[in-house]
């Protein structure tokens, strides 16, 4: 185990547009993070995703992943936009401005993998049976905040995260302590009280799960707290202290277009098919579908489909 080849990935990491890079031993999680996760599934989670409860061994034992896997490299990608939507339009999250961030981080792991020149391992991003935040956490990587997004220090919490599994080992790196500290600013901002001040989280609730994953019709909960988000919520990111300050990504596959920054409130309500296929192709809101997105339009705007 050498910390000297540990630096070396992470300095390659950086180099590469990563905004912080951290290892954690390949191990099965620990027991009070596999009570936490059943007991999630079992208050709701499993119902409302129910693809979380497939493959639950590998979920909570990442070595399954990978034959003879010994470390994670966690790696967390800065999504911060340098410029938004106009306030008085139709939101989307921020994360789904630009390119889709599963297609953006495979091709920056592969290229950190070949760098680093690894043998053997399996990339990850949102696309495996994976804790991502338990890992990141254990990575030193950052924390769970409140409102259950990882917080990376003096990045914030609008990051994409991403992870190597190999059999190399390497050093590991120790978690760092939260600091979210009495900070409640999520759980009062959260438009549903998705997020529990208690430290739950009702998935059902949340507003970028009914805009995005729901295929249904939308709860009268979530037609009331909507507003003008039309695909997913950044409503528990955008007052959390440590996103006040943080510097938006450069990366050009994250910029939005500027025909998206232009829409109006006129285009989005007829927005065709074709305009909807050209407008976000390669992008992450194909998830909701053209008719899960033109449902999110219609019941903003508050006209009947």
């Amino acid at each position: 185990m050498s910390s000297a080849r540990s630096n070396e990935i992470k300095a390659e990491a950086r180099s590469l547009g990563f905004s912080v890079c951290g290892i954690a031993r390949a191990e099965a999680v620990e027991a009070a993070e596999e009570r936490r996760f059943d007991r999630w599934i079992e208050g709701g989670g499993g119902d409302a995703l129910p693809y979380m409860e497939r493959y639950r061994p590998t979920r909570l034992d990442p070595r399954l992943l990978l034959e003879g896997a010994r470390s994670i490299i966690v790696v967390a990608l800065n999504y911060t936009p340098a410029r938004r939507m106009a306030d008085e339009g139709l939101q989307l999250a921020a994360y789904a401005y630009g390119k889709d961030y599963h297609d953006v981080m495979r091709k920056m792991l592969g290229e950190l993998a070949e760098r680093c020149r690894l043998e053997h391992w399996r990339s990850c991003c949102d696309t495996a049976p994976m804790l991502e935040r338990y890992w990141a956490e254990k990575a030193g990587v950052g924390w769970r905040g409140r409102n259950h997004q990882l917080i990376v220090p003096g990045v914030g919490s609008m990051v994409f995260l991403g992870e190597i599994v190999t059999d190399e080992e390497l050093e590991p790196d120790k978690p760092i302590e939260g600091r979210c500290g009495t900070c409640h600013a999520c759980t009062d901002a959260c438009p549903t009280k998705a997020i529990g001040v208690d430290g739950g989280f009702c998935v059902e609730r949340c507003l970028s799960y009914q805009l995005i994953e729901n295929r249904g019709e939308l709860s009268e909960e979530a037609r009331q707290a909507m507003g003008n988000c039309i695909y997913g919520c950044d409503r528990c990111q955008t007052v959390c202290p440590h996103n006040r300050h943080a510097a938006p990504t450069s990366l050009p596959q994250l910029q939005p277009s500027d025909e998206l920054m232009g829409m109006t409130t006129e285009q989005w309500q007829h927005l065709s098919i074709d305009d909807y296929r050209r407008l976000f192709k390669g992008s992450a809101v194909k998830r909701a579908k053209y008719e899960g997105l033109m449902r999110n339009v219609l019941a903003s705007l508050k006209i009947k489909a």
